[in-house]
């Protein structure tokens, strides 16, 4: 027999963690004598021992005799392992709740509310290298831009540029809200994907705080926001399924993004305007690639999700068939931030090239779609049914 002495030391003070160290020390059925003085020592040993699968022999003078159980009686008989650290099992139980990856659950949790349950549905190869070069590429508004910077702009330039970043700011409020609306629901054992949304979200907010302030560098007012922009994005915001919803966002809206900000960058007419625009797409890169990677993953094992990816265009072309798409005012400013004057010939040249920005969208779609594995057909029909607000 093992004795133990734990002097004055109470269990309200800790002593359970030297009779704990003690108890591992023995094998299965052997006795440990545990001494001291602290009041109602034997009590708490005999309710410490019970709820542990412990047997509490017997009381000895000042303390009393435990025997050590085994590891599954108590109260971890029943419980299980929340699978491995190392991979995600491919349907995450409710009853795991918020537990960590391989962490000994305890049984009788009550399910949480996760819908978004099952690898197939979420899952990312990349999701775990994408964090880290998020994590890494993270930026500070405050020095990233050059908010310093002098300049004066013509008046209708300068409210040009207000119009875009208006209209950039409602898009990108909805690129923070979709995946927002996902974390909530989806179930913690995917974590790899969980930080990447989460990390998305806050690039999201940063975009909006960058566009925000640009828009009121020389205004006090902000541009304008149509009913048809509006409507666009709510087909988005209210799409309920994980992989239409991302599809939507990012294959399609967020990859049509990368090219407005790149047009935005090359014929931006400020160092303010060029720099956010430049770090907003470095953001939406990563973000495309999630959904690409996640989309391809899932097409893999659901033959029909690209049945279902077609019909989530068609139905949201058929929703804004009798929309304007893109405010006339967001077209204008684009033609006169790559015109750069108010003649004839610059106009001219300023118009081409959102003409051709515009193509240059349609062909990004076209090949991520067929990355997807839609024919080359379904994926410039699709390209087109794609809403003419870009978003």
């Amino acid at each position: 027999m093992i004795e133990l002495d734990l002097g004055g030391l109470g269990f309200e003070r800790g002593a359970h963690l030297l009779v704990q160290h003690a108890l591992r020390t023995l094998p299965a059925g052997a006795e440990l004598a545990v001494r001291g003085s602290s009041d109602g020592l034997a009590a708490h040993l005999r309710a410490w021992a019970r709820a542990r699968g412990h047997a509490f022999v017997r009381i000895e003078g000042s303390g009393a005799v435990l025997a050590r159980g085994s590891a599954s009686a108590g109260r971890w008989s029943g419980a299980e392992k929340a699978g491995t650290p190392a991979s995600a099992v491919e349907h995450a139980p409710l009853s795991w709740g918020l537990a960590a990856r391989g962490a000994t659950v305890e049984a009788g949790l009550p399910d949480f509310d996760f819908t978004l349950v099952d690898k197939q549905v979420v899952w990312a190869d990349e999701a775990a290298a994408l964090y880290a070069q998020a994590a890494a590429a993270q930026w500070d508004p405050e020095r990233a831009i050059p908010w310093a910077s002098e300049f004066e702009l013509p008046a209708e330039i300068e409210d040009a540029v207000v119009q875009l970043m208006t209209y950039l700011v409602e898009n990108e409020t909805l690129a923070l809200l979709v995946p927002a609306r996902f974390l909530a629901r989806m179930h913690p054992h995917f974590r790899e994907v969980l930080q990447l949304l989460a990390i998305q979200a806050a690039d999201e907010a940063r975009h909006i705080e960058v566009f925000t302030r640009r828009a009121r560098m020389k205004r006090v007012e902000l541009g304008l926001s149509t009913a048809g922009g509006q409507l666009s994005l709510k087909t988005i915001l209210d799409e309920p399924d994980f992989a239409l919803a991302s599809f939507l966002l990012a294959v399609l809206g967020e990859g049509s993004f990368v090219v407005l900000l790149r047009f935005l960058e090359a014929h931006g007419p400020d160092p303010v305007t060029r720099a956010v625009a430049h770090l907003a797409a470095q953001d939406e890169v990563r973000h495309v690639a999630f959904g690409m990677a996640h989309l391809r993953r899932h097409a893999q094992l659901d033959p029909h999700l690209r049945e279902r990816l077609a019909a989530a265009v068609e139905r949201r072309h058929d929703a804004l068939a009798n929309t304007a798409g893109l405010n006339e005012e967001v077209r204008d400013a684009l033609v006169l931030l790559a015109a750069g004057a108010f003649e004839p010939a610059a106009i001219e040249r300023g118009h081409a090239l959102v003409q051709a920005m515009e193509r240059e969208m349609d062909a990004g779609r076209k090949k991520r779609l067929a990355h997807l594995g839609f024919p080359e057909g379904e994926a410039q029909s699709l390209s087109q049914l794609h809403t003419r607000n870009f978003m």
